[in-house]
């Protein structure tokens, strides 16, 4: 049982630019048999993943202590996969192999970033490839709970895909929303119109766009109209938050950032995600209250949080919907 697991060892050993078995190795010369080598788990480049897959991270199956080698190496490939687009080394955590993106730089300690693309890890000059190993592994735990997540948020986004077409439907402040494609509507000046609720139903945005337009027009139409409602939206809760923590904005920009909800500048301007239109009006007041906060506390400290609560406070709440919420995806 040693030597079996021992073999199915030795092939991730390095953990590093490995991707794939090798090829079957040629048959030795008849007429002096070679010692068998150990096989090297190299793959060109094109063998490395072009998209984080969405299989989720689940224990593999017990091994068999009977099977042979080639068994084995089987039920150690078939474990959870996440790959970075950008992957020049693999390792093995727990239940997952972890293919991630590796750099070297002029810094001083091994640095872990989880994104949206996957595991990047980036290390000094002089650290040898064995001590980024056990650093990852001394990590495991935080990156697998975070790339779970990542994946996880992925996949709720994927599920919110539109296709873009008379009848789409979309989250605006939180409610439903229809389009419809009108363009013999008078409203063509400003790109789109709201009716109002009626019955339950969804309310319907009634878009100057021609009934046989591409699918990329429409979106462009519906993100036009969005991003106009959103500033007028943002501006109006700026100036509703802004004397109660006592500060002052100068400037709002609209943002189109994949990761980031707002910003805030010591010199008074706001960034804000348009894209936070989706979500209902606690939660867009939470990002705004948050950000006109940092005008005051230029940091995360006890202190800011403190001067967000003194505005909103269930802010925890409402944090932890904007991250648990998904939104459209736009692309």
């Amino acid at each position: 049982m040693g030597g079996l697991l021992q073999f199915t060892m030795d092939l991730f050993e390095g953990l590093g630019s490995e991707f794939a078995p090798p090829a079957p190795a040629t048959a030795p010369a008849p007429a002096r048999p070679r010692r068998a080598r150990k096989p090297k788990l190299v793959a060109p480049q094109d063998a490395v993943p072009d998209a984080v897959p969405t299989a989720p991270v689940v224990a593999p199956a017990p091994m068999d202590p009977n099977a042979p080698p080639a068994v084995l190496l089987a039920d150690t490939l078939a474990l959870a996969r996440f790959a970075h687009p950008q992957a020049s080394r693999e390792i093995v955590l727990g239940s997952a192999r972890v293919a991630y993106e590796f750099k070297r730089g002029k810094r001083k300690t091994i640095g872990f970033l989880v994104g949206a693309e996957g595991l990047s890890v980036r290390a000094p000059r002089w650290v040898a490839l064995r001590d980024v190993d056990s650093a990852i592994h001394e990590k495991s735990d935080w990156i697998l709970r975070k790339l779970t997540e990542t994946q996880q948020r992925h996949a709720r986004v994927e599920a919110t895909r539109i296709e873009w077409r008379d009848g789409a439907v979309f989250p605006f402040m939180g409610e439903a929303v229809v389009i419809r494609l009108d363009p013999k509507h008078g409203f063509a000046s400003v790109g789109g119109t709201l009716d109002a609720a009626e019955g339950g139903e969804p309310r319907v945005l009634r878009l100057a766009v021609a009934q046989n337009a591409e699918p990329s027009q429409i979106r462009d139409a519906a993100q036009a109209w969005l991003m106009r409602q959103a500033r007028k939206l943002f501006i109006e809760r700026l100036d509703h938050f802004a004397p109660l923590l006592g500060v002052r904005w100068v400037k709002l920009s609209l943002s189109n950032a994949a990761t980031r909800w707002g910003s805030a500048s010591v010199d008074g301007s706001i960034r804000l995600n348009w894209r936070l239109i989706h979500f209902r009006l606690p939660v867009i007041d939470y990002v705004v209250a948050h950000e006109l906060a940092h005008l005051r506390v230029m940091d995360h400290s006890h202190r800011f949080w403190e001067t967000v609560e003194s505005v909103l406070p269930d802010y925890g709440l409402l944090r932890q919907q904007l991250k648990d919420e998904a939104v459209p995806r736009w692309n």
